[in-house]
């Protein structure tokens, strides 16, 4: 009775388990989910940190606006001149972005940009600190318009161009391919790296604000 009770324990024993085939089929079912959620966690991911770069960029284009009021920064050297203002061509406040960088180019090199260092210093262009130190590189023009003044506390227009610090120059401006558009937050990849984070313009008040000043920099109200 004993040797007969431990053949039928040791019978038991080699059927249980799984057995190639099954653990085969286990394999092939999981591989299958994995290759199905994939590709959602890379999108997930890349959204993700794309959107935490234009998060930044955004706010190192604000602290770049908030030196160059408070004249922590020198002003850009680099002027664009605008046209003035018509009846049949007028410029608002409510011009969009484009309408002002429209025919400003993109940088060719690192040559004349500011710098957004890690530690959220802004340097000026002959100050700018080694690569790995750089987080972003801004590219700032006046853009001023026939006649006005604004060395002479007029103020002027500032547009505003945020690039990466691995930007492969030369780089492009916002409009240039995507619809015309910045760099999404969007994306499946590690986004562009010659396309601006943000592209901005602001007022830069000198001297005395008044609404003449301001149509002055408009080039007339309309």
């Amino acid at each position: 009775m004993k040797f007969k009770q431990q053949q039928a324990t040791s019978q038991e024993s080699s059927e249980s388990g799984f057995t190639i085939i099954e653990s085969l089929m286990a394999i092939i079912v999981v591989s299958i989910l994995l290759a199905a959620i994939a590709p959602v966690l890379v999108l997930s991911t890349a959204t993700r940190v794309q959107a935490r770069r234009i998060e930044l960029a955004t706010q190192a284009a604000k602290a770049f606006v908030d030196a160059i009021q408070s004249k922590t920064i020198a002003d850009p050297d680099r002027t664009t001149t605008l046209s003035a203002a018509t009846s049949t061509l007028p410029r608002t406040l409510s011009n969009n972005t484009s309408d002002y960088l429209l025919n400003v180019p993109a940088p060719n090199n690192t040559t004349g940009l500011y710098c957004f260092s890690r530690n959220g210093s802004i340097t000026e262009p002959a100050s700018c600190p080694s690569q790995q130190n750089v987080r972003f590189y801004i590219q700032a023009i006046r853009l001023a318009v026939n006649l006005s003044e604004p060395d002479k506390g007029q103020g002027y227009r500032l547009g505003i161009r945020v690039y990466r610090n691995d930007t492969n120059f030369p780089a492009k401006a916002a409009k240039d391919g995507e619809e015309g558009k910045n760099q999404s937050t969007f994306t499946g990849g590690l986004g562009s790296r010659k396309k601006p984070l943000v592209e901005m313009t602001t007022e830069i008040v000198r001297g005395q604000p008044s609404y003449g000043a301001l149509c002055s920099r408009l080039g007339g109200c309309q």
